[in-house]
């Protein structure tokens, strides 16, 4: 209760903040190219604009087997935004020709680039707005969030999983499409500015020409990703895993439907645990569902009986052989200083990783990092022991900027781990 004679005083309520404005286009929706002559007018508008083409491409993952581009929208200053649909088109070739020598803005290239290079388009030079995000320290870098925070301005992403193999595409999914290079320009512009500022210019354009290169590498064993088989016991049950997993990413091929449209997973841990041996019984197996899974039944049972007559050699084994290290919890027991060197060397990238505010897996690639860890070079010389293990991380692809800056950390954290007591085991 107040004194008398006194009032209190009370804090004035807080302003509602108002919300960002959401973007919006600044020229009417175009027209979706998707004949030849069209793309080659659409090829010459572009190519008298001027400066950086941004560029993104609309892929149907959760729908489609394959990573085709569906859609691939461009915008360059003078020019507009163009919208391509390149699945009737005999090829793209005039607008590659357009774009040979010019600066492509892309967000998260490593995503799109796969599936432009299916069609033809591949950069000479690029700046990755995700990238450059992240090499700046940025907590999140969406294209949606780097919009807010930079430009001030709300993007909507209510149709980012949509179908984009649907005909026609409807007129809200292209509107979403165009506006995901409606200001990509202009964040290339912060961005470039930011990283010249920080003195990280040069480390983003290594990592741009590293990105630009790019290819994904083949799984080894995809089958063993699949959710929830570490439930599944024994040898005999991996292999029904790995039939089945292989049998659905055939049909879903030939299809061109997401393996997890035919069968999800934990109809397949189900089938693999049960191991039902006709028709009937499979699909009264508790567990089992799916679109193809009566529909391909005599395929999951031959698959299943196939499994049950294999030799005892010829299944998989719990752990997959490979040219890596072990999972790092494993280090301790296996090799007692290469745990330590681990712990070392990631507590020191840690600590790089704030001072600098660069994530510390840009910093370096952790299976870069494991692979010299677990095996290092053999001289404990420290000049010699910097140049061999830059050298080693050069052949698993780390860039001269990330070297520069690792290396000395990783050598540290290999004398170290040596001259500790024997009896030190520090947990990796």
């Amino acid at each position: 209760m107040d004194p008398p004679g006194e009032k209190s005083e009370q804090e004035p309520p807080e302003e509602p903040v108002a919300p960002a404005p959401m973007l919006r286009l600044r020229e009417p929706l175009p027209d979706v190219v998707d004949t030849d002559a069209g793309l080659r007018e659409t090829s010459a508008a572009v190519a008298a604009g001027t400066g950086p083409v941004a560029i993104d491409a609309e892929r149907a993952s959760g729908y489609r087997y394959s990573s085709r581009a569906y859609l691939i929208q461009l915008r360059r200053e003078g020019s507009g935004t163009h919208l391509v649909d390149p699945i009737g088109l005999s090829t793209l070739a005039p607008l590659q020709e357009v774009l040979d020598g010019t600066e492509w803005i892309v967000h998260a290239a490593t995503q799109d680039l796969p599936c432009l290079a299916e069609v033809g388009l591949v950069p000479t030079t690029l700046f990755d707005t995700e990238l450059a995000g992240r090499l700046l320290g940025y907590p999140r870098v969406g294209l949606a969030t780097l919009v807010e925070t930079l430009l001030g301005q709300r993007l909507a992403k209510e149709h980012s999983a949509v179908d984009w193999s649907t005909r026609p595409l409807p007129r809200p999914w292209l509107e979403y499409a165009a506006l995901d290079v409606e200001v990509l320009a202009e964040l290339r512009e912060l961005l470039g500015s930011e990283l010249a500022e920080s003195g990280k210019d040069d480390w983003a354009r290594q990592e741009f020409e590293w990105v630009r290169g790019f290819e994904p590498v083949p799984r080894v064993d995809p089958w063993r990703r699949t959710s929830g088989v570490h439930r599944v016991r024994g040898r005999r049950a991996l292999g029904a895993v790995r039939a089945l997993w292989e049998t659905r990413d055939e049909i879903a091929r030939e299809r061109d439907v997401t393996p997890g449209r035919i069968l999800p997973d934990s109809a397949i841990v189900a089938a693999a645990t049960a191991m039902p041996g006709d028709r009937r019984s499979l699909l009264r197996t508790q567990g089992f569902h799916g679109r193809g899974a009566a529909r391909y039944a005599a395929r999951w049972v031959e698959v299943l009986r196939e499994v049950a007559e294999m030799p005892e050699e010829e299944l998989p084994t719990r752990s997959p052989r490979g040219d890596g290290p072990p999972v790092p919890r494993a280090w301790a027991e296996k090799d007692p200083v290469a745990a330590r060197r681990l712990t070392l060397a990631r507590d020191a990238v840690s600590a790089l990783s704030g001072e600098l505010a660069v994530p510390a897996e840009n910093l370096l690639t952790p299976d870069h990092l494991r692979r010299l860890l677990w095996a290092p070079p053999a001289t404990r010389d420290p000049e010699a022991l910097a140049a061999a293990a830059d050298r080693q991380l050069e052949r698993y692809g780390a860039r001269p900027w990330q070297r520069e800056l690792t290396v000395p950390l990783l050598v540290e954290a290999i004398i170290t781990a040596d001259e500790a007591p024997p009896d030190d085991s520090d947990p990796a």
